[in-house]
C-alpha cells in the first residue's frame, strides 16, 4: 500500500523543520567547540594543549565503550517497542541502558586510573593527563546516552542544549577568566575542569527533563531481564560504536604516541575542523534516526526511504560548500589555533575528502543499526576501518600527519561505499544520493516484516 504524497510531504516538512532546529544547535555547538579549542590552544601552549587533545581523545574513545552501545540501542528500541504497543518495555530499555552506562563508565574509569598509576611508577613520561582523562569518561558516556534517550522520546532542545551549548560555553569562559587572573591551565587541569563543568550540566539536564516529563533516570532492577532480551544485539551495538569512535580518535592517539604531543594537537585541530563537513548530516541524523526506526519497523518503506533521501541530499549539499571553503581558506581557519602556516592543511583537505564521500552515501551507518543489521555493520565498516588503523600505524612514522589523513580518507570512502551497497541489497533502502529516485517505487510492508 502506497503512502499518499501529502503524507510524505508532511513527513519531510516536519523532519526538515526539526532538523533545522537541530542544525542551529549544532552550528552553535561547532562555534563554541572551536572557541573552546582556540582558547585552550592559545592559553596553554603547544605541549600542554597536545596533552589535553590526547586526553580528550582517549576519554572520548573510552566513553564510547562505557556507553555499552546503549546510545544507539535506545534509538532503536524505544520507537520499536512503542510501535509494537509495549511502552513499558521501552521505558525498561531506557532505564536499563542508563544503568549499564553508569556501571561500565565507573569500571573503565577505574581501569584507566590503575593503568595511569602503573605508568607513573614505571615511566618518566607525564601521566597527569591520563588521571584527568579518567574523570571525563563516565560524564561523557552518560551525556551521550541521555542525549540519545531524550531524542528517542522526541526532544531536541532538552537533549542537545545542556551538553552541546552550556558545557562548551561555560568551559572556555572559565578558562579565559582563570587566564586573566594569571592562572593558566595545564593539560590535565583543563581536562578536570571540563569534567566538572559537564557533571554540572548533566545535573541541570536531569532537572529540566524531569520537569518536562521525559525519562532519563537509570534503574538497576531491569538490567538483568533487559540483558537477557537484548544482550547479543547490545554487544554488536557496542562494538559498532567503539569502531565509529576509533575512526575519529585513534589517529590522534597514535600520532601522540608515535610522533609528539605537538603533532597530536595539530592533527586534532585538523580532524575536528574537517568534521564540520558532516555538521548537517549529523544534525539531521540526531532527529531522524528514531523516526526512521519507527517507520521502518512499522513497514512504511516509502517513508523510511524518503527520510534517508532527505538526510543524504541535505547533508551532501552542506558538505560540498564547507569542503570548498576548506580548500580555499584552510590555512586561515587552522591559523586560529595559533599553529604555524601550512601546519595541518593537507591533513585537513584529505580528511575532508573522506568525509565528503561519507556524506554522499547518506545515513548508511545509522540505517544499518536501526534496521537490525548491527552485526553486518561491525563486519563491514569495522573490518575496513580497523584495517585502515593498522595501516596507519605503519604509515604515521614515515609520512606523518598527511599519511595518517590519507589512510583515514581512503578507508572511510571504501567503508561508506560498502555499507551503502549492503543497505540497498539487504535492507531495501538506498541511503545514497540516488535514493531520492526510489521513493515512489517502493511498496510498504507489514509491520515488522522489513526487519
Amino acid at each position: 500500500m502506497h503512502a499518499p504524497p501529502s503524507d510524505l510531504r508532511a513527513l519531510l516538512r516536519s523532519g526538515l523543520s526539526r532538523s533545522l532546529a537541530s542544525l542551529g544547535i549544532k552550528v552553535a555547538t561547532a562555534g563554541l567547540t572551536y572557541a573552546m579549542y582556540v582558547v585552550l590552544s592559545r592559553t596553554m601552549g603547544a605541549t600542554e594543549y597536545g596533552y589535553f587533545a590526547f586526553g580528550l581523545s582517549l576519554a572520548t574513545l573510552l566513553a564510547v565503550g562505557a556507553g555499552m552501545g546503549q546510545q544507539t540501542a535506545i534509538l532503536r528500541y524505544w520507537p520499536e517497542e512503542q510501535v509494537a504497543g509495549r511502552p513499558a518495555k521501552s521505558l525498561e530499555a531506557l532505564r536499563a541502558g542508563g544503568a549499564l552506562t553508569l556501571l561500565a563508565g565507573a569500571a573503565i574509569s577505574l581501569a584507566l586510573l590503575v593503568f595511569a598509576l602503573v605508568a607513573a611508577k614505571w615511566s618518566s613520561a607525564p601521566t597527569a593527563h591520563l588521571f584527568a582523562a579518567a574523570a571525563l569518561i563516565a560524564p561523557l558516556a552518560l551525556a551521550e546516552y541521555w542525549s540519545s534517550a531524550l531524542r528517542a522520546q522526541g526532544s531536541v532542545w532538552t537533549a542537545l542544549v545542556p551538553r552541546d551549548i552550556l558545557w562548551r560555553l561555560a568551559t572556555p569562559v572559565i578558562v579565559v577568566l582563570l587566564f586573566v587572573a594569571a592562572i593558566p591551565l595545564s593539560g590535565w587541569q583543563a581536562l578536570v575542569l571540563a569534567a566538572l563543568v559537564l557533571i554540572a550540566t548533566l545535573g541541570l539536564q536531569a532537572l529540566v527533563a524531569h520537569r518536562r516529563s521525559y525519562s532519563v533516570a537509570p534503574a538497576l532492577g531491569g538490567v538483568v531481564p533487559y540483558w537477557r532480551a537484548h544482550g547479543t544485539p547490545t554487544i554488536w551495538f557496542l562494538i559498532g560504536t567503539v569502531i565509529d569512535s576509533a575512526a575519529l580518535n585513534a589517529d590522534i592517539i597514535f600520532i601522540g604516541l608515535l610522533l609528539s604531543a605537538e603533532s597530536a594537537g595539530i592533527y586534532f585541530n585538523a580532524f575536528r575542523t574537517a568534521g564540520l563537513l558532516t555538521l548537517f548530516m549529523f544534525a539531521i541524523n540526531l532527529v531522524l534516526a528514531p523516526v526512521f526506526a519507527r517507520h521502518y519497523h512499522a513497514g512504511e518503506m516509502r517513508k523510511a526511504q524518503a527520510i534517508s533521501a532527505l538526510t543524504a541530499w541535505s547533508g551532501f549539499v552542506f558538505s560540498v560548500a564547507v569542503f570548498a571553503l576548506f580548500v580555499l581558506f584552510g590555512n586561515e581557519v587552522l591559523s586560529l589555533f595559533g599553529t604555524p602556516a601550512g601546519s595541518g592543511y593537507w591533513a585537513l583537505v584529505l580528511l575532508g575528502a573522506g568525509l565528503l564521500f561519507d556524506a554522499a552515501t547518506g545515513p548508511s551507518r545509522i540505517v544499518m543499526m536501526m534496521s537490525g543489521h548491527e552485526r553486518d555493520y561491525v563486519r563491514i565498516f569495522g573490518g575496513i576501518m580497523l584495517a585502515g588503523l593498522v595501516v596507519g600505524l605503519a604509515v604515521i612514522p614515515v609520512f606523518g600527519l598527511v599519511g595518517a589523513a590519507a589512510v583515514n580518507a581512503v578507508a572511510r570512502a571504501l567503508a561508506s561505499s560498502a555499507i551503502a551497497l549492503f543497505n540497498r541489497r539487504h535492507v531495501g533502502i538506498d541511503t545514497s544520493l540516488l535514493g531520492a529516485f526510489r521513493v515512489r517505487r517502493l511498496r510498504d510492508a507489514a509491520p515488522g516484516a522489513a526487519t
